[in-house]
């Protein structure tokens, strides 16, 4: 077996994937590995950016957001003649096995890549989503949320200065996770996600009634998936006929420097991928479900659609109504 095995991120980028590089390099040189780099994602496999990875490459990137190894998103890589340019890459430096760090799509491209030249992967979920079944947790939220909290509690400063309403969207195009989490945890008053039916007469009236009992400013989080951020923010201003503003964060949820819950999960993630393939593995996905590490089959996360834990639906239900 070739003992080759190239690390790469794809998709998009989380805090979190740098510390899990640093780890996966670490650990599968102490597993007898020879550890590769690939940059620039699926377009660095086919226009072989492919190097070796030494300590200098490797080093002072633990602290850092995003990744270091840069991410793509490649159309050439649904060409199979542009796989086998990738392919005929790992095999002239000895790659046999691919660790790839990013999401559902990713994974999906590293499966195809195995049923074309049997090159097997392991994945480890990272995306601020976190929306990738089989797992609870993926690689960059805790710091996504961190971020967030931080831009909402600045957010509620001026809310309360000026007795205002404001409307914070945060990411999330299908699941809204961020949403509700940043929501109850920053103490919102609204919450709208896609998960969740939302009546605005019902809310109007609880927030009115809040109003009459001294209620001087209103925080919302939005789902971006619900596309309601500018019509609630004129809601707020026609119904509750308070100064009401939206707040876009943005790709500001997507740096920052990596919290210690993402540092160490990377690290746990990363054992597991190099051990994953040491043992045989072919393309399997690393998890974190109910407190402890493991992994499922690709077809798992390609064939299944990520379900909220039911609880936390339960515990926002009443924001959005």
């Amino acid at each position: 077996m070739k003992n080759g095995l190239a690390i790469m991120t794809s998709g998009g980028d989380s805090a979190g994937m740098n510390p899990a590089v640093k780890c996966c390099v670490e650990y599968a040189i102490k597993q007898g590995f020879r550890p590769f780099l690939v940059y620039d994602g699926l377009r660095g496999l086919i226009d072989d950016h492919i190097v070796e990875a030494d300590r200098e490459r490797c080093s002072g990137i633990l602290h850092r957001g995003g990744t270091i190894l840069r991410s793509s998103r490649s159309k050439r890589f649904y060409d199979i003649e542009f796989r086998r340019q990738a392919y005929q890459n790992l095999e002239q430096k000895g790659i046999g096995q691919l660790i790839v760090i990013g999401g559902d799509g990713s994974f999906r491209a590293l499966n195809q890549f195995y049923a074309d030249f049997e090159v097997p992967f392991a994945g480890i979920p990272a995306t601020i989503d976190n929306d990738i079944p089989g797992t609870d947790y993926c690689l960059g939220v805790d710091t996504a949320l961190n971020m967030i909290r931080q831009s909402v509690d600045s957010i509620r400063d001026t809310a309360t200065s000026f007795s205002r309403a404001f409307v914070i969207e945060v990411m999330g195009r299908h699941c809204g996770y961020l949403a509700m989490v940043s929501a109850l945890s920053s103490g919102a008053e609204i919450c709208l996600i896609p998960e969740i039916p939302y009546d605005l007469d019902l809310i109007g009236a609880r927030l009115m009634d809040e109003k009459k009992n001294g209620r001087a400013y209103v925080l919302a989080i939005v789902a971006e998936g619900t596309r309601m951020s500018e019509h609630l923010t004129r809601w707020l201003s026609d119904s509750l006929n308070m100064d009401a503003r939206l707040t876009v964060l943005g790709h500001v949820q997507r740096g920052g420097s990596p919290t210690v819950h993402d540092r160490i999960m990377a690290y746990k993630f990363a054992v597991a991928a190099v051990d994953s393939l040491r043992e045989g593995n072919p393309n399997a996905i690393m998890t974190f479900r109910e407190g402890s590490f493991g992994s499922v089959p690709i077809e798992t996360v390609t064939s299944s659609k990520y379900n909220i834990d039911p609880a936390l639906l339960k515990l926002c239900a009443p924001l959005s109504s």
